[in-house]
């Protein structure tokens, strides 16, 4: 049986609509809360597979939250290797820095349902189910494209909204993996952000009900593609 290593680093923010996929799979999938249960760098390289999930504090928050040095020194570790790893959002932009990027703050929050520009490399990758869909952005944070990866999508605001380096590291800003029913809980959970951004959470919610089912469905199709070219 595979493993599958989920880092979490909010309780809300979890694999979402990959669970199942990785189920139906025959992986063995167990979660780590970063900052709350002990990340040991056996566990890390120890798994078959690593996602290292979304959460609102920046890469570069070291100073305030110590555990992200740990956390980025394992992940370095095991994407120097093109070990199997996914990362999302902020898992995206730990996966950036490990390969020797640089993340910073972007220009404007993305907060939302949004469409992304495909490059041609993300239209020749499992990304090229998103052709056409809105997709569920929710980052302020922007990352350089690391050394020796193709760039696979983009938006006004984030010229670098996913990666892929060989077939085995992927890293996607935004979600696709966030169950539509689901995004009740993103809501109150970033109520603060939502705030200060003057986002109506009525708006995501409506949006959620006409873009969500799709994005679900493709989500799958490209998790899918994605597990059945990774060299394990």
């Amino acid at each position: 049986m595979k493993t599958c290593l989920a880092l979490r680093h909010v309780a809300f923010e979890d694999l979402g609509t990959l669970a199942p996929i990785l189920r139906h799979r025959g992986f063995e999938t167990r979660y780590l809360d970063v900052g709350v249960n002990s990340l040991e760098r056996a566990d890390v390289e120890g798994a078959d597979l690593l996602v290292v999930l979304g959460g609102p504090i920046g890469v570069y928050d070291e100073d305030v939250y110590p555990f992200l040095a740990n956390e980025l020194a394992l992940i370095r570790q095991r994407v120097s290797l093109l070990s199997p790893t996914l990362g999302i959002c902020l898992g995206a932009q730990l996966m950036a820095k490990a390969l020797g990027s640089n993340v910073a703050p972007g220009p404007a929050k993305e907060i939302g349902w949004a469409p992304i520009e495909l490059t041609p490399a993300g239209r020749a990758s499992p990304l090229r189910h998103l052709e056409g869909l809105h997709v569920l952005h929710w980052h302020g944070d922007n990352f350089d494209l690391p050394p020796i990866c193709e760039n696979l999508a983009s938006t006004i605001h984030c010229p670098f909204q996913a990666f892929m380096k060989g077939t085995n590291l992927l890293g996607i800003q935004f979600h696709i993996e966030t169950e539509p029913r689901r995004v009740e809980a993103w809501l109150i959970g970033h109520t603060v952000e939502l705030g200060k951004a003057k986002i109506d959470p009525n708006s995501i919610r409506q949006d959620t009900a006409h873009y969500g089912r799709s994005l679900q469905q493709a989500g799958g199709r490209i998790f899918n593609e994605w597990l059945d070219c990774v060299k394990f």
